[in-house]
């Protein structure tokens, strides 16, 4: 565990650190006060605490989210809490109830508690207010994920009070998930591997509905996600005074170059079966999904509706061109130039194989551009077998009976990865209303205004709640 010191800091006017919620009814609490109760006003809190990452090292400050976990598990018997603060601020709990049986699957969830920054002008209301209206509750961070981590969090205290599980049940609250995690959940996987088990996980996000084209159901289930690729590509020419453009190279014409035979890439649609299960279950007409299969006609994306855009970048390699950087002074040619890509490839996707389609493209010109890699992460992925995903099915089958689930990658990231790669599974869970599709989810993700339906949290802390008491043993 690290041992570091909190550092105090000043609050603003949302901050609620204290939680001051029901009162566990083991512990003689209001006995009208439910597993429910506690997560709202747990999620509220969270909310207003205002954890918000701008991506640099001295944002965030989940110190206060971390007090509030801490307050919320006070007194509460069977649970050993761990503190990591690699900087200042940036604090990420742990809070574990031992298992009586060593043999036992170990189960751990893993919520951030950091948020991103908003546009305060365009938002209705409060964005770090937590309200409730309408059945809703709104504020950043309500659907990413401050609802999967308060259920994390109540469904862990619930158990503690009722006793030893036979597994080993570990919630933790992490620091800067949004920012890919290397002062939360990465640090802790290099730094603290043995902490608590990674060999189970759960975190965000699952337990959307599909809009199937016949009308019928589908549950989805995240089983991995794709990786990072990031490349920087840099370009050279010659120097000189605005003026005198004659009989040099330019540098803005070639990276202007680069970017646009760079736009051209059509890398393959993939062939897993996680692809092609997606495709199957919206049941489309047969030519529409033989062109999906094949990648033959982009134009059938759009039979997925709103999920256009996240059913093209689960089925290949996508290469975004986000930043271009040439010259400074409007009267000097600039001698350099760089073009940045944000490429996200899929599992089994080498950093050689996206380098070499890089130069491909680049034909005649690639002796003249260097690629330097960014941040470069490999996709990850977990099996659909095994006893944490059946425990998935078994639950979703008991809140939706008979309907299919339909295993998919994230086209972004979360800390599950990490998990993965120290050689355990880890899959996306919650639950949602049927009415809910994946695209009503991804909508809120990071958008304005954003908000949770109060009847997607009462599921998500009934479905994790059976699920816990399944997989490790009330």
């Amino acid at each position: 565990m690290t041992d570091s010191v909190f550092r105090g800091r000043e609050t603003t006017r949302h901050l609620s650190l204290t939680y001051s919620g029901a009162v566990d009814l083991m512990k003689g609490g209001n006995p009208q006060m439910t597993l429910y109760d506690d997560t709202l006003e747990l999620l509220q809190t969270m909310v207003r605490n205002a954890c918000v990452n701008d991506l640099t090292a001295d944002s965030g400050e989940e110190y206060r989210n971390a007090i509030t976990l801490e307050e919320f598990f006070k007194d509460t018997p069977n649970v050993e809490v761990q503190r990591f603060e690699p900087h200042p601020g940036r604090v990420s709990v742990a809070f574990t109830v031992p298992g009586t049986d060593d043999t036992a699957e170990p189960l751990t969830l893993l919520g951030h508690t950091d948020v991103v920054p908003v546009d305060i002008d365009r938002w209705s209301k409060d964005p770090h207010g937590g309200e409730l209206i309408d059945g809703r509750i709104y504020g950043r961070g309500t659907m990413d994920m401050l609802f999967i981590t308060a259920t994390m969090a109540a469904v862990t205290r619930e158990l503690a009070h009722r006793g030893r599980p036979r597994g080993t049940l570990t919630f933790v609250g992490l620091a800067d998930e949004e920012a890919r995690g290397g002062l939360g959940a990465k640090w802790i996987s290099e730094h603290e591997p043995e902490a608590f088990s990674w060999r189970n996980c759960l975190s965000e996000t699952g337990g959307s509905h599909l809009p199937v084209a016949d009308g019928s159901d589908a549950l989805v289930v995240v089983v991995g996600e794709k990786g990072a690729a990031q490349r920087r590509l840099h370009v050279t020419g010659d120097a000189g005074h605005g003026s005198t453009p004659f009989g040099r190279e330019s540098t803005v014409a070639k990276i202007a170059e680069v970017a646009r035979r760079i736009s051209l890439i059509k890398p393959p649609v993939s062939s897993d079966e996680l692809w092609q299960g997606y495709v199957k279950a919206f049941r489309f007409d047969a030519t529409t999904e033989q062109a999906l299969l094949e990648g033959t006609d982009p134009a059938a994306y759009e039979k997925f509706g709103r999920l256009a855009g996240y059913s093209d970048a689960m089925s290949h390699l996508t290469i975004a061109e986000t930043v271009i950087r040439a010259g400074g002074a409007i009267n000097v040619l600039p001698s350099k130039a760089h073009l940045e890509l944000d490429i996200r490839p899929l599992p089994g996707t080498t950093d050689e194989d996206v380098d070499a389609i890089l130069r491909e493209s680049l034909g005649d010109l690639a002796d003249e551009v260097r690629i330097e890699r960014l941040i470069s992460e490999p996709a990850t992925v977990s099996r659909t077998d095994g006893p944490l995903y059946e425990a998935i099915l078994e639950t979703f089958d008991e809140f939706f009976p008979g309907v299919p689930v339909v295993p998919t990658i994230s086209a972004g990231g979360s800390d599950l990865r990490f998990g993965r790669r120290l050689g355990g599974v880890g899959y996306g869970f919650a639950l949602h209303a049927r009415e809910r599709t994946l695209s009503d989810v991804f909508a809120q993700l990071h958008t304005h205004d954003e908000h949770l339906h109060l009847e997607d949290l009462d599921l998500t802390v009934k479905a994790y709640r059976s699920l816990v008491n399944a997989f490790v043993g009330a």
